[in-house]
């Protein structure tokens, strides 16, 4: 076979152990292999819990040896063709090594890479590219200055050329001041009257025994947003991480693991003092006799230790003073991809954690030639920094050539051409719930979005500019699976070299039968440019790109009308439209006297698809108190009946109201019987008052019940 499926960390046992899907791992194991699953990633390196569950759903009969011969075959014919069990005279991947990856040419194309995601959001008075034969003076500032960190899943970085590296290598170490911007510190233990400290050997746990505020008792503290931080020692400029036995020592390079273990809070007590709490065990700080921490209190005000916080130095002092002495400086703010925002861990919020915003406003306010670079796992809220920072660049975790292409953007080596590939937003305000995963209702993504983004989907600017001329379309329609070509000529007006990202998005200009994007891309082209250069960008737009899936019928479908063509920079950048008409097919009236399947509803509220069985299908049930779906522009003639498949835990209702849920006419409902689960259907039928014309139908939830299909009948 092609491929095999894996499941995701420990999900095999996760079926009964966390989800309570089933009462065995035999039953949850051979529906999974049923599902398609080839091989079980579970229990760590300890096989015992699949074998057995495959073993024992073998021996009941709930799988067969085919099952297991097709699941072994997919995954070994993989494994076969990679050479696994070849010796490595015939495996070409054995002549993979390190020299092999890490090579020159692969390092080159690691910066390649790296340099063409950057994007440019911001550049007033050109502040940017720096320009190396001014011989001016740079202040790297900021806790990204001078640090790489692997993303999330990513691979290990063989080095690391930090943004201080790359700066460094352009113009000269004696050009170049650095200040990490971190508040550094000492904490004394109210109960020894001592500092804590750190053994420099990384071996021994963290003690509030020294007498004097040293090295050995500096703590470097780390902003990261919502009231997290790291602790770094001076005393070996390692990470402070919390041991199995509760004790804490530094000993780790960077934050990192499932469980982040190198992560605190601070909490201020009434008298001024804080008590320290471990997020990763969610327990505070307390100190034995000998001095000795240990992250085992479950509550500030019991058996945790106080401690009292003396500034070493402050986050923004040097910085301040660096960036005064500096022709330019470039504050490097961002977040640690193990610690924001990342899975199981979602973020309360969308701005810069205030220390580095405050960093930013210092050293803005010293040198107003402030250049700001972001590197982010996702979009931030820069509304200050927009407002008030000249120049903002940003940047994904690039890897160990990310200091390098900063550098090379920084100084115009390398245009910027990246462009974004999410809407950047004023506020988490701006966004629906967290746990609303309707983009549509929720007004998500450059799709739906109905505001004034910070920065808009496609966003990117160049140190050149571009003109668009000439759109032109082969023909004013589109035959049903016919296709239209679009010409759109782009000129580099400036006087450097750059690369235009062009983008190609379409609209209905019509009322079309279900809520269609504003903007849909459809394609784009990165095209580069020379100095006064023009070149014709040429899209294929096919009917199907138009595809929607139709309800009514469950089938995709594609709607006859006008829509419009759009050229541009970005979703709020369009430079160019046509209009044009799409044949296609006209949605009709809805017909609810065939079997309609209820998770096909035009809209809801306080509803949530669920399964119509372990095997199988949707269906619909209610999550809160008035919950409906509705079906618009259903055409009654005369029906009398309704049949519907139906089940509760409790016994409930479904009421049937036309054109509202509360103040429409209500035609009938449906008592629905206790039926032991919501898996358990039973099929039953009312009567409904006689209706004409074309009206909205409402399904009104009354009790814990589901519905899986009904259909009205004359």
């Amino acid at each position: 076979d092609d491929f095999f499926i894996v499941s995701d960390a420990f999900d095999p046992s996760g079926i009964v152990n966390d989800h309570k899907y089933y009462d065995s791992h035999e039953k949850a194991h051979a529906h999974a292999v049923k599902a398609g699953i080839d091989n079980f990633t579970d229990q760590g390196e300890n096989p015992e819990l699949t074998k057995s569950a495959l073993t024992g759903a073998l021996k009941q009969g709930l799988i067969s040896e085919k099952d297991l011969d097709q699941a072994l075959a997919n995954t070994f014919g993989i494994r076969f063709r990679t050479g696994e069990f070849d010796p490595d005279e015939l495996n070409p991947y054995s002549r993979l090594t390190d020299d092999v990856i890490n090579s020159p040419k692969h390092q080159q194309l690691a910066k390649k890479a790296a340099e063409k995601a950057i994007v440019l959001l911001k550049n007033d008075r050109d502040l940017l590219p720096f320009n190396t034969r001014k011989n001016e003076n740079i202040a790297v500032i900021g806790p990204f200055g001078d640090a790489l960190y692997e993303d999330w899943y990513s691979g290990t970085m063989p080095y690391r050329k930090t943004p201080l590296d790359g700066i460094a290598d352009k113009i000269g170490k004696d050009r170049v001041s650095f200040a990490e911007g971190l508040e550094q510190s000492g904490f004394k233990s109210a109960l020894t009257g001592k500092f804590v400290t750190a053994g420099r050997d990384g071996k021994q746990p963290l003690t509030a025994s020294a007498d004097k505020l040293e090295k050995s008792a500096a703590f470097d503290a780390a902003d990261w947003g919502e009231s997290i931080f790291t602790l770094r020692a001076q005393a070996n400029g390692l990470y402070v991480s919390l041991q199995d036995d509760g004790k804490l020592i530094a000993d780790q390079k960077q934050p990192n693991g499932w469980t982040v273990k190198e992560t605190f809070q601070f909490e201020q007590q009434p008298d001024g003092t804080f008590a320290i709490k471990n997020t990763a065990n969610g327990k505070y700080l307390t100190a034995g006799k000998d001095g000795t921490l240990t992250a085992a209190a479950e509550k500030p005000a019991t058996a945790a230790e106080k401690f009292s916080k003396t500034i070493i130095k402050s986050g923004t002092d040097e910085a301040v003073r660096l960036a005064k002495a500096a022709d330019k400086a470039v504050v490097f703010v961002g977040n640690n991809p193990y610690i924001n925002g990342r899975e199981t861990e979602d973020r309360k919020d969308i701005t810069l954690p205030l220390a580095q915003e405050n960093l930013l406003k210092a050293v803005s306010k010293a040198n107003p030639n402030t250049v700001l670079v972001v590197t982010g796992s996702y979009p931030f809220a820069l509304n200050w920094a927009k407002a008030h920072i000249p120049a903002i660049i940003y940047s994904a975790h690039g890897g160990q050539e990310a200091g390098s292409a900063l550098a090379n953007i920084l100084f115009g080596d390398e245009n910027p051409g990246g462009r974004l590939t999410q809407t950047w937003h004023t506020s988490v305000k701006e966004l629906p719930d967290m746990m609303n995963y309707d983009i549509i209702k929720g007004k998500r993504t450059y799709k739906y979005f109905e505001g004034r983004p910070l920065y808009p989907f496609g966003h990117g600017l160049s140190y050149t500019a571009f003109r668009y001329s000439g759109l032109n379309v082969s023909s004013d329609s589109i035959k049903k699976d016919g296709s239209v070509t679009i010409r759109v000529s782009v000129t580099n007006t400036g006087g450097r070299k750059g690369e235009e990202v062009v983008q190609l998005y379409t609209s209905p200009l019509f009322k079309t039968r279900v809520k269609q994007p504003n903007l849909d891309l459809k394609d784009f082209q990165r095209v580069e440019l020379a100095p006064k250069e023009t070149k014709t960008v040429t899209f294929k737009l096919k009917q199907t790109d138009l595809t929607f899936w139709d309800v009514t019928r469950e089938t995709f479908a594609v709607e006859r009308g006008a829509y419009k063509i759009s050229v541009g920079s970005s979703a709020a950048d369009i430079r160019k439209t046509k209009r044009i008409f799409v044949q296609g097919e006209t949605i009709r009236e809805r017909n609810l006297r065939r079997q309609t399947n209820a998770e096909n509803y035009d809209d809801y509220k306080g509803v949530l698809i669920t399964e119509e069985s372990k095997y199988g299908g949707d269906a619909v049930k209610n999550s809160t108190t008035n919950a409906w779906i509705a079906f618009h522009d259903v055409r009654f003639k005369g029906e009398k009946r309704i049949k519907a498949k139906v089940a509760s835990s409790s016994g409930g209702e479904i009421g049937i109201f036309l054109d509202h849920p509360q103040k429409g006419k209500q035609i009938g409902s449906f008592k629905v019987p206790d039926t032991s689960g919501l898996q358990n259907w039973k099929t039953v039928k009312a009567s409904v008052r006689k209706s004409a014309g074309t009206h909205r139908v409402y399904f009104v939830f009354k009790g814990k019940v589901a519905i899986d299909a009904f259909q009205f009948e004359r």
